[in-house]
């Protein structure tokens, strides 16, 4: 038993390829939209980080048939993410965008939650305003969500609220806020250096400190029964694991 749970905690070659596109390949992309062409073409960069996330989890598909029902679920769980963000649209960086990624990446895999984070980005930001700042979004939600699902597997994330809400707050302070304030820097001026880093995350510090907050609250509120509801789902139509 606990060598089969050992090799049930593998990741596949899916994830570890879809591991390299995101850590090494997406970040390029960014740094090529900002470097090459000048900030200016970020609908193409956010198109793309969009197709890179749907390779790893097309592959998921590459020894059988895909089924409606399983690209059905992953649009409503962006979906759901596009409309909460809408929804609290009031309340700066009050949302609950990174409490469902994860969620999405616990029930279905590392790479469905990249893949609902990077397309709640793109797609919220039609509500909220497309710019440069989409693709680092997207980046940002996706990368959460890809964790979560590469912890859970791992059996270092647990199901639990409480161990669910630890990962989301610090997930949402340290890599949402880490990579977004960076991102914020390097679109708003010409040169790097460590003094404009340190007055941008001091500055962004409680806006990302509420985000935080509010991730750990709606986990507290939404992670049991969605995930029970969405494990309910796959064992009836049998879905992505």
């Amino acid at each position: 038993m606990p060598e089969q749970q050992m090799t049930d905690r593998r990741l596949s070659r899916r994830t570890l390829f879809a591991a390299a596109l995101i850590l090494v390949v997406i970040p390029a992309t960014i740094l090529l939209g900002i470097f090459v062409l000048n900030d200016r073409k970020y609908y193409f960069i956010s198109l793309l980080i969009v197709l890179y996330t749907m390779v790893p989890f097309a592959m998921v598909f590459e020894n059988r048939k895909v089924q409606a029902r399983e690209l059905i679920v992953i649009a409503v769980l962006a979906a759901i993410a596009v409309a909460g963000r809408a929804a609290f649209f009031m309340l700066p960086q009050f949302k609950p965008v990174v409490a469902i990624v994860i969620i999405a990446g616990v029930s279905f895999g590392a790479e469905a939650g990249f893949l609902v984070g990077a397309i709640a980005g793109f797609v919220s930001n039609f509500y909220f305003g497309q710019g440069p700042w989409t693709p680092w979004q997207m980046f940002c939600f996706g990368i959460i969500g890809f964790l979560a699902g590469i912890l859970f597997k791992k059996g270092w994330l647990k199901r639990s609220r409480f161990s669910l809400c630890v990962y989301g707050g610090l997930a949402t302070l340290i890599l949402y806020g880490g990579i977004i304030n960076i991102g914020s820097l390097m679109m708003f001026t010409p040169t790097f250096n460590w003094g404009a880093l340190i007055a941008t995350y001091a500055s962004g510090f409680w806006f990302d400190l509420v985000h935080a907050i509010a991730t750990v609250i709606f986990l507290l509120v939404l992670s049991r029964p969605m995930i029970e509801k969405l494990d309910r789902i796959k064992t009836k139509y049998g879905l992505i694991e």
